[in-house]
């Protein structure tokens, strides 16, 4: 280690302290949330300008300045699975039945999978208003190996259909599932949790004593598990500054502008399913600027750390403090925005390369017939999409074989793909977060006096 990057380090180490104090000071958590992105923006980009983005002393600082960031993140989906299955296990033993468990479920997939259809039109949309198109696109080193890794992704992917998507969704083994070793898992842990729910319903009925130990148990393990993700969630800002430091520091903002069409294309149609969802929380009588303001620390975080999955505990949080969503709804909404219906991941980047690359092989990408069948396919693909780096790339991968198109073009964009990831990480839990507030509304248990109080994620400050 040589002193520039001892250097950089200790400078790390003051803005961390920073932050504590101000911790200490009782900061609200936005401002503070809002402090670390700033500082890790400028912080980030200071090192960029004096070293490069490529300089040994960068990517050795980022090494140990990653620690934090990557390590907050670890963090996060260390307490995924334990807050999924006890969330929803204590909010089904407070549903009257298998009823209001099938209505929850339904009207939440529901929104996902319209979402993700209207972000694929979007996509569609504005790619053509772009006349983006991949017949323009040049191929370096990194973009050939890309593509024959996809080619090779490939292989696996075809083998894929609904049916087995919908099958793989079953926890045939939920203890592997426990240990997020399937794209599937969080879905899986879902399911897995509600069957327990629903087995404590029953033993309330044949076995009221035990039922009603079974619900001391649970309200027990369900508070130490939340004052956990309140533990966790304390280190947010810190987190999210490593997290920016390294965004900036190691951008070839050179290659950004090679594909400063694409790159703006992408953040457009985010923005407009952006608005789309706005729309959708003033359909259900939210506020749409109240609802933007107390997503925002929530949309900070998955922006900057590229993961839906390790967004899960926010995205919960956020729902039941802020937004007035019911426990049992706010889970399901997280749990199964992170893998189903990612209007980012799943609808706008597959619906933009299909357009992209469907000339290359003669396929009019206006073609009304080509249009429908691509978002029935993105919608149907959605299904099982990892939260986590990478996603993007799965879903492209189903949709673009699906329709017989060359997946290994798709490569020429792994320059920026860091880039765009984050904004459609964001787009991903929000569009979790808007399911689980229109389902509450549809289902008349929404708590409006909290979604228009000015609380905020104030218990983890």
């Amino acid at each position: 280690m040589n002193l520039y990057v001892m250097l950089n380090l200790g400078i790390m180490l003051v803005m961390i302290y920073c932050l504590y104090r101000l911790q200490s000071q009782h900061m609200k958590f936005t401002r503070r949330v809002f402090i670390a992105l700033g500082l890790g923006a400028a912080y980030g980009l200071i090192l960029h300008l004096i070293y490069g983005p490529g300089s040994q002393t960068v990517m050795s600082s980022v090494e140990y300045i990653d620690i934090i960031g990557r390590g907050y993140v670890q963090l996060l989906r260390m307490i995924v699975t334990p807050l999924v299955m006890v969330s929803i296990i204590t909010a089904i033993l407070k549903l009257k039945g298998a009823q209001s468990l099938g209505k929850i479920s339904s009207i939440n997939l529901g929104v996902l999978l319209l979402t993700v259809a209207i972000a694929g039109l979007i996509g569609v949309a504005v790619s053509l208003l772009f006349g983006l198109s991949a017949e323009g696109l040049t191929a370096g080193t990194r973009e050939l190996a890309r593509a024959e890794v996809l080619t090779h992704r490939l292989g696996t992917t075809e083998q894929l259909s609904v049916a087995s998507l919908l099958i793989d969704m079953i926890p045939a083994n939920p203890f592997q599932d426990m240990a997020g070793l399937r794209p599937t898992s969080i879905i899986s842990v879902v399911i897995f949790s509600a069957f327990i729910g629903l087995a404590g319903l029953g033993i309330h009925k044949t076995k009221p004593k035990q039922g009603e130990r079974f619900d001391k148990a649970m309200a027990v393990v369900h508070s130490i598990v939340m004052h956990v993700v309140t533990v966790v969630l304390q280190l947010a800002p810190y987190g999210i500054l490593a997290l920016m430091t390294k965004v900036l520091a190691t951008s070839n903002f050179e290659d950004i502008l090679n594909l400063v069409n694409f790159v703006l294309a992408s953040y457009i149609a985010i923005l407009l399913m952006f608005v789309v969802h706005l729309l959708l929380v003033g359909l259900m009588g939210g506020n749409p600027l109240t609802f933007l303001k107390k997503v925002i620390p929530v949309l900070t975080f998955a922006f900057t750390s590229r993961s839906s999955a390790g967004s899960i505990p926010l995205t919960i949080q956020t729902q039941t403090q802020s937004l007035g969503v019911p426990e049992g709804i706010a889970n399901f909404a997280a749990s199964f925005g992170a893998t189903i219906g990612q209007n980012g991941c799943a609808g706008i980047y597959p619906a933009m390369l299909a357009v992209m690359i469907a000339p290359t092989v003669g396929i009019n990408p206006m073609d009304i017939t080509f249009i429908f069948t691509l978002i029935a396919t993105i919608v149907v693909g959605s299904f099982g999409v990892a939260g986590v780096g990478g996603g993007a790339t799965f879903a492209a991968l189903i949709v673009l074989s699906s329709l017989n198109l060359p997946v290994a073009l798709a490569g020429l964009l792994i320059s920026i793909e860091p880039l765009i990831d984050m904004g459609r990480t964001a787009l991903n839990v929000n569009g979790a977060i808007t399911s689980g507030f229109v389902t509450s509304r549809l289902l008349g248990d929404a708590d409006m006096d909290i979604y228009n109080s000015s609380q905020e994620l104030e218990r983890v400050s």
